[in-house]
């Protein structure tokens, strides 16, 4: 399924039809396996999970016979603000990024885990969104929540483990790239910054630019295509292009030089910008959680659909836009 046939946020159908007495109950009048019960109740797993939730652990079929393995966590006020975004968005964001993060080493995903731990006054309503918005997201690679765990804390955190297949491949890691490879990016960069910078202003709209920071569109299907047209590194764009290929250049001991005309800015994006005085390539080069791919490849390979050539990998160290280091951060990075 591409990203533009999704299933709008919140249009997950409901297991029952609450009464109105029972219409927003806090976590703590159902407690946690109360809570568990109303978010895998109806759910259908694909064939790939042999033994979903209600015992100890899931049991997931790794035909491979190794499994992709990657953890995100989100945290309240850090990573997203329910005042801002729908739960439903949450939850499509906090799988979004795991199921990158397994693209992006050429696998393709095979299950999902989550830790969910909240205030015990959380309206359960919140919680079912943020557990609808998961389940629409997995559906989109065809996986299934498979298990997880609950707790109470001050503050409403999300983790998600994603479990992926390198289907008999090599997995593309991020210390492949040579001298003379090519360096291309497949899906949006800059639109969830833009949209950032938008809210931070009280903002709500256009409405492109402030979905995509809510929820994120990444093109889950093009690491596996990348992976099997002989990727030789490749990395999800999480923090910004300029910090993520940064790690690519590091790990690789090589040099990544970008080439600032290589960006064409979308439209929309060309005119957020202007509205805000922004540089729109700014935001393409350092802004994070689009989970856009960029990979680097071989010179002279017919690039996978949907990746466009940005640069090349050159002898010599760090990451550079036409010849000279970015001034400014080079995107985000928790702790400083």
């Amino acid at each position: 399924m591409s990203p533009s046939s999704r299933t709008p946020s919140g249009a997950t159908e409901a297991s029952d039809t609450p009464s109105e007495a029972d219409e927003t109950p806090a976590l703590a009048t159902i407690g946690e396996f109360g809570l568990i019960a109303r978010v895998t109740r109806d759910r259908v797993q694909p064939p790939a999970t042999l033994l979903g939730p209600g015992d100890d652990a899931a049991v997931v079929a790794q035909p491979d016979g190794r499994a992709v393995a990657c953890v995100d966590v989100l945290v309240e006020g850090v990573h997203f603000r329910l005042d801002w975004s729908a739960p439903e968005d949450v939850g499509r964001k906090a799988v979004a990024a795991n199921l990158a993060d397994v693209a992006a080493m050429g696998a393709v995903p095979t299950g999902l885990l989550v830790g969910l731990a909240a205030p015990r006054d959380t309206p359960v309503e919140t919680l079912e969104g943020l557990a609808a918005g998961m389940w629409a997201e997995a559906e989109v690679v065809g996986v299934g929540l498979v298990g997880g765990d609950v707790a109470s804390s001050p503050t409403l955190v999300v983790s998600v483990t994603a479990l992926g297949s390198l289907e008999g491949r090599a997995p593309v890691t991020r210390d492949g790239a040579r001298p003379g490879d090519v360096v291309a990016v497949c899906g949006r960069i800059g639109w969830a910054a833009a949209g950032l910078a938008v809210l931070t202003r009280g903002f709500r709209s256009p409405g492109a630019v402030v979905d995509a920071h809510r929820a994120p569109t990444p093109p889950y299907g093009a690491g596996p295509a990348a992976a099997l047209a002989g990727a030789t590194a490749m990395i999800d764009v999480s923090d910004g292009l300029l910090a993520d290929l940064g790690h690519v250049a590091a790990d690789s001991g090589v040099r990544i030089g970008l080439r600032r005309s290589a960006f064409e800015v979308p439209g929309r994006l060309a005119e957020v910008a202007s509205a805000l005085g922004v540089d729109p390539v700014d935001w393409m080069l350092t802004g994070g959680e689009d989970h856009a791919l960029a990979a680097t490849f071989p010179a002279g390979t017919t690039l996978p659909t949907g990746f466009v050539e940005i640069g090349e990998v050159l002898e010599g160290e760090g990451v550079v836009v036409d010849g000279e280091p970015h001034a400014g951060a080079p995107g985000w990075e928790h702790f400083t």
